[in-house]
């Protein structure tokens, strides 16, 4: 009986169960994606698009484990109707998902600089090692890995056929006609620095590469750093060319097209006093009048340069990192959470931009200089591609959306995103504050009119709406 009662002791202990999955493996991947978006200085449509397919392949590889309470989103996404199915003996979610995202991740970023590669190999290295750490025994880590790595090359499979790569070679003519945008960043107004910390520039209007003290900040600076000049999976953003203007054509994650939540028309462009365009142009001149401290502090914590908080997606995406501990997620949810919010924001990315590169509307700095101002000087750089609609209100509305419905409303928030850069924390009551705080921003930062952020955050509401509507993310019964 002794005997009999040590075996069925030591088969108890060999296979029990490993506990759940930590959340901060979750909460890991999105700092660290975070971190790499800000090293590889990527503009916001491509780091929307690398965030969703990440985020995904974390969340289908919880959802691979029926303890998650997950299911797949294979067949509710547009243009993929299934993924491979999990092995009846059984995985373990942490690990499939960790060796999915390595798949994904090394993929997306094989253009980018090796010490990203380097982390997003060890960071799936050391995930797979503390479940295995955590009780996951040999035969379930195998089969884990192994279907975590085939759901990583069906994500890729699907990945690229969304139009992206087409538009890496497409070279985009801009109109040259006065009621149409037209990009006014010019190089002199940053200070590039090589890695060595050095100017690689020297501009005729400002050949010592000299900063106005007013302007002194990293939203005035980018980046230079080297990379494969041949590598079109992975452009570095480029402030003096207009950003992505085919990104409207691309495959949205979960709305119909670019046009299912279109937004009005902007005014027709006039100078001519009383007209709507001029009346729009004279409410914004009337708002810089009135711009505070406060309200310039406003516009600097939403910047978002991608060589600061790394887009205004990835802002989004550090209150949700936030959120996880916050809220005290499972890492399951913290993955549904992190995979609908990048969805809508990449959805946001493709309407916006859509709206943006049809109406080609002229941004405010171009009707100042022209109408009421000559001498009128935004708060941060205008950013390269045209103004309607405002890309930080749209993807913030949608990225709202999917806070409000996961994690509720209620919820007061320090976000502390900007802290790294030099930025204090900005208290919100809810995210509902924090949309409002965004949306102002773009008004008081001088690159934006007020249609634009109206009408951006109705079209942000409509996209979020629509992923939520059409992603359904649990199991019956959970």
């Amino acid at each position: 009986m002794i005997v009999v009662g040590c075996a069925l002791s030591v088969l108890a202990s060999c296979s029990r169960q490993a506990p759940p999955t930590d959340p901060q493996y979750v909460a890991q991947w999105l700092r660290s994606s975070l971190s790499f978006v800000r090293s590889e200085r990527l503009g916001p449509p491509v780091a929307s698009r690398i965030s969703a397919y990440g985020s995904l392949a974390l969340y289908e590889g919880f959802a691979a484990d029926p303890a998650s309470g997950l299911r797949s989103l294979a067949g509710q996404l547009n243009g993929i109707a299934s993924l491979p199915a999990p092995p009846a003996e059984g995985v373990d979610g942490g690990i499939v998902a960790a060796a999915a995202e390595q798949v994904v991740l090394d993929s997306l970023f094989r253009d980018g600089f090796a010490s990203t590669r380097r982390t997003i190999d060890s960071l799936a290295r050391v995930q797979v090692e503390g479940r295995v750490a955590a009780g996951v025994d040999a035969a379930r880590r195998d089969r884990s890995v192994a279907h975590g790595q085939a759901l990583g090359a069906a994500i890729l499979a699907w990945a690229a056929t969304d139009g992206f790569f087409a538009t890496r070679t497409r070279s985009w003519p801009p109109p040259d006609k006065r009621e149409l945008w037209a990009n006014t960043i010019t190089v002199d107004q940053f200070v590039p620095l090589m890695l060595s910390g050095e100017s690689d520039l020297v501009a005729p209007a400002n050949p010592g590469v000299a900063m106005e003290l007013e302007r002194a900040g990293e939203r005035f600076v980018f980046t230079n750093r080297p990379k494969n000049a041949a590598g079109t999976t992975l452009p570095t953003f480029n402030p003096v060319r207009p950003t992505e203007p085919y990104w409207g054509e691309l495959r949205p994650f979960a709305i119909r097209d670019g046009d299912e939540c279109r937004p009005p028309a902007p005014p027709a462009y006039s100078e001519r006093e009383g007209s709507d365009f001029w009346k729009m142009g004279r409410e914004f001149a009337d708002s810089m009048q009135a711009l505070t401290p406060e309200k310039k502090q406003v516009a600097l914590f939403w910047a978002d340069n991608p060589v600061a908080t790394g887009t205004p997606g990835f802002h989004w995406i550090s209150v949700v990192n936030q959120m996880i501990a916050r809220r005290n997620l499972t890492a399951p949810q913290a993955a549904e959470l992190f995979a609908l919010t990048s969805v809508a924001i990449a959805d946001a990315f493709i309407g916006c931009w859509k709206e943006k590169y049809r109406s080609m509307t002229v941004r405010p700095v171009a009707y100042m200089h022209r109408v009421f101002d000559p001498d009128y000087a935004t708060v941060i750089p205008t950013p390269p591609f045209p103004e309607y609609t405002s890309g930080h209100s749209v993807q913030s509305a949608a990225a709202v959306e999917v806070l409000k419905a996961l994690v509720g409303d209620t919820v007061a928030f320090s976000d502390s995103t900007q802290v790294d850069v030099g930025q204090p924390p900005r208290d919100f009551a809810n995210f509902t504050a924090a949309l409002h705080d965004v949306a102002t921003s773009r008004i008081y930062a001088g690159v934006h009119y007020v249609p634009s952020v109206v009408d951006g955050m109705t079209q942000g509401v409509c996209i979020g709406t629509r992923v939520l509507e059409r992603l359904r993310t649990r199991r019956e019964g959970n």
